[in-house]
């Protein structure tokens, strides 16, 4: 009996029936109804600043971080308590160890940042920035400012209006002096001698913390304007047995409307379904 109890028990095979292998199952797809995996979104800048990434309000100004001023020169620390920019770097290097500071939160606005020689930041009142500093009081103290519709303002928005317009969005590190860092261009120094940002203030400060991954889950078929999005799903949908392609004519202001109140599938869907040539309208 214990024989028999040890025979393994197969399903029933006819004489003649070929014996079937079992299919394995398909991946499931997604609840976007693709299996592809999502597109993982490339920061091209960070990559040509050997994965340095620029920051773009105070919150990400913390830890390890560079000074950026001009393309991939950054601010150097010397050993005499002084400040230089150091020389250009190729594309996809990062700075040099005395290019690399630690920057330390203040409050919501302020940061200090700390040099490798393990002293902080300060305006000096010649205008001169050193580091030489043990603690950090008001002079050690920077505030970035950020580029807000073409004009740079400080981050409350109340004490310095800076007049240069810029095409992208850029900062300046900001003194308690109310003058911004910037680079003596005859040697190269580092100092805060002017209220206004000019090309020489112009900085990024760069991190190479890690961060969340930006996944662009947005389908292919969705970008663009809503006209664009209309015409990529009658492509992807609608047969062509003409090869003419025919378009709702109808106000694109329905799908604005549709879209704010969630229902922009459906509304394309209805839109389509109107044309009479669609697969899956009725």
């Amino acid at each position: 009996m214990a024989d028999y109890d040890n025979v393994r028990i197969k399903k029933l095979v006819l004489k003649g029936e070929k014996h079937k292998k079992s299919k394995k199952r398909k991946k499931e797809k997604d609840e976007s109804g693709s299996s592809k995996k999502p597109k993982v979104v490339v920061d091209e800048d960070a990559v040509a600043h050997g994965g340095w990434w620029a920051a773009r309000n105070a919150v990400d100004i913390t830890g390890t971080v560079s000074i950026e001023f001009g393309e991939r020169c950054y601010l150097k620390a010397m050993d005499n308590g002084l400040f230089t920019l150091g020389a250009p770097h190729n594309e996809g290097d990062g700075p040099d160890p005395e290019e690399i500071f630690t920057a330390f939160p203040i409050n919501e606005r302020k940061v200090s940042f700390k040099s490798g020689y393990g002293k902080y930041l300060k305006i000096e009142k010649d205008g001169m920035v050193t580091g030489r500093s043990e603690a950090v009081g008001s002079m050690e103290q920077w505030e970035p400012v950020f580029e807000v519709n073409n004009t740079i303002y400080n981050n409350n928005f109340s004490k310095f209006l800076i007049t240069i317009i810029l095409k992208e969005k850029r900062m300046a590190l900001l003194a308690e002096t109310g003058h911004f860092m910037s680079i003596d261009p005859e040697d190269d120094a580092c100092v805060a001698l002017r209220k206004k940002v000019g090309q020489y203030e112009i900085c990024k400060v760069r991190s190479n913390a890690a961060r969340d991954v930006v996944i662009d889950t947005e389908p292919t078929e969705e970008k663009g304007d809503l006209g664009e999005v209309e015409k990529n799903y009658v492509k992807k949908f609608q047969k062509f047995q003409d090869k003419k392609m025919r378009i709702n004519q109808n106000d694109v202001k329905e799908l604005e409307d549709a879209k704010a109140h969630g229902s922009l599938h459906e509304t394309l869907l209805d839109r389509r379904s109107k044309m009479k040539a669609d697969r899956y309208c009725k």
